[in-house]
């Protein structure tokens, strides 16, 4: 079946960058963002476009590796190379793009970058917790004074409340979109929820992108009230952990579902991880660092809220088994991936999957007989 609601996003995100153009040429600012820690809010706040940048496809890696070396992180080497090439235009649109220490391979890559684009780097703490919050905050009211310098305006806290509040009402219309393979079977698949959040995040306008994941989330409700969901065969549930993936970086997605699985939740920085809400009251620069600061990444040491995360996850999708997704070179995510698989065991008695790659195919076939041994196994 083909869900009406779906097709209108995907049509609508055809103007994407055509949209970021029209934005920019009627002068407003365009704050372009690598990763989950840097707060869109602060953009919204200025009245400025924040953006998800590239950095999820294959072809501008060999671009990269002209500077890079070849054995660093996919993301990096693919979000570098779109940079070289001038192949991403919400990269070319960016008046600011804010980065984060996220692991070294990114911090170096963003020396290399500042001397392309303007770069103000967010020095983020290895540790979450209320220790980290008062360096965290002051790394975030630097790049309000940042924006503010740079674009000409001052930010107060009434636009930084009025900015949480609408990047509240995304996170819920998402969470609501990314709730519905709670069903069984799945309404719709793996590949198409993750092609959905990856288009969702380079739109323009924030009512935009929650007007087409409410349709969404809607049309599919209305049907599995109706009893018209369609017929899919359902075989085993798989939750995916680890890095974030995107459009050009889905291979083990589309894998996963080609031998008969259905990934029903992402934990990953593309999925469940960018959905929790900041607080509306009190300080709003204290409320956007303590909730960008518990983002439960990899980097962090302890990163208990991963755990945490995985346990609800668990219990709302009921997954029958998790594949854990590293980048090569994703040194954080691969070290952790023995206690996820230890977690998953001893807690859910879960059987788990990990997988080390890139975003090429060149092992895609070896893949393949890994996924299917292991649905064969929990099917």
């Amino acid at each position: 079946m083909t869900w009406e609601s779906i097709e209108r996003l995907k049509t609508a995100a055809e103007r994407n960058a055509l949209a970021i153009s029209e934005v920019k040429a009627a002068g407003r600012k365009v704050v372009g963002l690598y990763c989950l820690y840097s707060p869109a809010e602060i953009a919204l706040a200025a009245g400025a476009v924040p953006v998800v940048l590239c950095g999820t496809r294959n072809d501008p890696i060999a671009t990269a590796e002209q500077v890079l070396p070849r054995n660093l992180c996919p993301l990096i080497k693919s979000s570098f190379g779109f940079a070289m090439e001038g192949s991403c235009p919400y990269l070319s649109a960016a008046d600011l793009v804010v980065a984060d220490t996220t692991c070294d391979g990114k911090k170096k890559m963003f020396e290399l970058l500042g001397e392309m684009k303007p770069v103000h780097l967010l020095h983020l703490p290895s540790t979450p917790g209320e220790e980290a919050l008062p360096f965290w905050r002051e790394q975030l009211s630097g790049l309000v004074k940042r924006v503010e310098s740079d674009f000409g305006v001052t930010i107060t806290d009434q636009n930084l409340a009025d900015a949480i509040k609408l990047a509240n009402r995304e996170r819920r219309a998402l969470k609501a979109l990314m709730d519905l393979p709670q069903m069984e079977p799945a309404p719709v698949t793996g590949m198409q929820m993750l092609e959905m959040l990856f288009k969702l995040g380079f739109f323009a306008d924030r009512e935009t992108i929650i007007e087409l994941a409410e349709g969404v989330v809607n049309e599919v409700q209305a049907a599995a009230k109706a009893g018209t969901l369609p017929e899919r065969k359902g075989g085993p549930r798989i939750l995916l952990t680890g890095v974030p993936v995107g459009m050009g970086s889905h291979k083990v997605v589309r894998l996963i579902e080609e031998c008969g699985g259905q990934v029903v939740c992402m934990e990953n920085c593309t999925g469940y991880k960018k959905a929790d809400l900041v607080a509306e009251t009190g300080d709003p620069l204290t409320a956007l660092a303590r909730r960008y600061l518990s983002t439960p990444c990899s980097v962090m040491a302890p990163n208990q809220g991963r755990f945490d995360l995985l346990e609800q996850l668990v219990a709302n999708f009921r997954p029958h088994g998790v594949v854990d997704l590293t980048w090569q070179a994703c040194h954080t995510y691969n070290v952790e991936a023995y206690k996820v698989r230890n977690f998953l065991r001893d807690k859910f008695d879960l059987p788990s999957l990990h997988i080390e790659t890139d975003y090429s195919e060149a092992d895609a076939e070896q893949l393949k007989v890994r996924i299917e041994a292991f649905l064969e196994m929990i099917g």
